[in-house]
């Protein structure tokens, strides 16, 4: 368990894992020292719901297992999505059989909670009343089951970079407030006064609303729903053009011919990483990437790519929004030197 390690020696862990990919990989790159999100800041979780003969279950699957752990305490949940943990295991007891299983995402958001089940039942007009009778009340703004609407009272929203954003069901949003921030915050640095941006995987915008502060952002995604959201939430007064482009950077990334003009990308891919698109990067003349990831191993293999073609790989900064778990999220810029 991480949690049993000192903060130095914690620290010092998720540093070295950045560091080992990297080496792994046969680049040579600073590493800074982490930037750690506070306890208690975590604003989404997937949790699992199991109804037991002794009660329900309502938590997360233990290591290398599919028992689900009926969590009581946890100082990763926000105090708000923990507390709404035990309102749900109450609720939920009544209208779950023995034996049956669901899963439910949920994102804290300014206007309350955005909840959907994955749950193998359909939604019937039965269903509808008693969910609603059982979970209106408990500070949930939308209750979704398998992608339908079973409640809405009030629309789930979050500001990013200063606009108001409409969230769409199931949408991904970046784990805690802090360290979107400090993501950002590397971002715009890293960007700079260069224009225009292109943001690839832009989701809803967590990047391409702050560059629109400053200049024209060309935003690609193939989640249709964040795009529009992203569409809408640009709208916001003061902001430079947001232009939106669905497209599956996989198996169609932007190619250097597209790519010309841009002064910065800005590049946060899923834990896949971004393979393909790193390899039309590395063809291309783009002076500046800004690179989000949040698996250093992918990430890995994508610098190797873009410093193979020519990039120069500046110290790269892990940012731990995974507390006392393996994973970690990082940030870097490529610089193609002049010449």
């Amino acid at each position: 368990m991480l949690q049993d390690l000192t903060p130095d020696e914690y620290r010092a862990g998720k540093r070295a894992a950045v560091q080992h990919a990297l080496m792994q990989a046969g680049v040579n790159a600073e590493v800074l020292a982490p930037i750690i999100v506070p306890p208690q800041s975590r604003r989404r979780a997937v949790f699992k719901v199991k109804s037991l003969a002794e009660g329900l279950h309502i938590g997360f699957h233990a290591a290398r297992s599919h028992t689900v752990i009926d969590m009581h305490q946890c100082e990763v949940l926000t105090p708000g999505l923990f507390a709404l943990v035990g309102k749900l295991r109450v609720a939920l007891e009544k209208l779950m059989g023995v034996g049956e299983a669901a899963e439910l995402h949920v994102t804290q958001t300014e206007t309350g909670f955005d909840a959907g089940f994955r749950w193998k039942r359909k939604l019937t007009p039965a269903l509808t009343g008693e969910l609603s009778r059982a979970l209106l009340g408990l500070g949930i703004a939308r209750l979704t089951l398998n992608e339908e609407i079973v409640f809405e009272t009030a629309v789930p929203r979050v500001s990013l970079g200063g606009a108001p954003m409409i969230l769409p069901p199931h949408v991904f949003l970046q784990s805690t407030v802090e360290g979107e921030k400090a993501l950002q915050d590397h971002v715009l640095k890293i960007v700079g006064k260069a224009k225009p941006v292109a943001d690839l995987f832009s989701g809803v915008g967590t990047f391409a609303l702050p560059l629109a502060a400053r200049t024209k952002v060309h935003a690609v995604e193939q989640d249709g729903p964040a795009l529009a959201a992203l569409a809408e939430a640009a709208k916001m007064v003061g902001f430079k053009p947001v232009t939106t482009e669905k497209r599956d950077l996989f198996k169609l990334p932007l190619t250097p011919a597209e790519l010309k003009g841009y002064g910065a990308v800005v590049l946060d891919p899923p834990r896949a990483g971004a393979e393909a698109q790193a390899r039309q990067l590395a063809k291309s003349a783009v002076p500046i990437i800004a690179y989000v990831s949040c698996d250093a191993a992918t990430f890995a293999r994508d610098a190797a790519i873009m410093v193979q073609g020519g990039y120069r790989l500046g110290p790269v900064t892990p940012i731990d929004q995974f507390l006392w778990s393996s994973h970690i999220e990082l940030v870097a810029a490529f610089v193609r030197d002049k010449g």
